[in-house]
């Protein structure tokens, strides 16, 4: 029993350490297209983000503090909530307010920042990754190995190095490019648990819509 107890405990502090604002090593920036997300989940929900009126190629999904083994989330902050103009005002990188308020919950409280400043952060490490246009000019839906979108990047940013891009999958769909930055938003390698790259060769990417 004591054993079982002593394990419990030495579990604690990395998780405990997510309670408090600052506290972290290193950034990942989750680009997600759009088009892949709502083919799989957001016509489903009938997200506005989805409409045709929009052209959203890879949107900010979200700018997420990072230990180099695990990551904190929902910290306590004293900074106050965003208003509801500021998450409006990031839709048009993020594809709807709602993922903007949801993405400053969960992980921008994490930062240390102010609501204005980490959304101002967000979109300075948005804008400064070269996203690829190659993808932009598709006109079907086509199948491709997970690692083609990975070498987009690295082609489209040179100081970049591959260890610090991840690409991932979900429901047999390329679902996002997530990419390590610093603290001052300079490439660098991305811890174990963050580097999963999907392994699939025939993933589905979608025209934009």
């Amino acid at each position: 029993m004591r054993v079982v107890l002593l394990w419990v405990l030495m579990a604690l502090p990395l998780r405990a350490q997510g309670d408090q604002a600052g506290v972290f090593d290193y950034y990942v920036l989750s680009l997600s297209w759009s088009a892949n997300w709502c083919a799989y989940e957001g016509d489903a929900r009938n997200s506005d983000q989805c409409d045709a009126r929009h052209d959203h190629g890879w949107i900010l999904h979200g700018l997420w503090p990072q230990y180099h083994r695990g990551f904190p989330e929902y910290c306590r902050t004293s900074e106050r909530a965003p208003s509801r103009v500021m998450t409006r005002d990031m839709a048009d990188i993020m594809g709807t307010s709602g993922l903007a308020w949801h993405q400053w919950k969960k992980h921008g409280v994490c930062s240390g920042l102010s609501a204005t400043d980490y959304y101002a952060l967000s979109r300075k490490a948005y804008e400064q990754i070269a996203r690829p246009t190659v993808f932009r000019k598709l006109d079907k839906t086509i199948k491709l190995p997970a690692a083609v979108v990975q070498d987009a990047f690295l082609q489209s940013n040179p100081g970049m190095e591959a260890d610090g891009v991840t690409i991932t999958c979900r429901q047999g769909y390329i679902q996002e490019a997530r990419i390590c930055l610093s603290r001052d938003l300079e490439p660098v390698p991305c811890g174990q648990d963050v580097v999963r790259d999907c392994a699939m060769k025939d993933a589905l990417f979608t025209p934009m819509r």
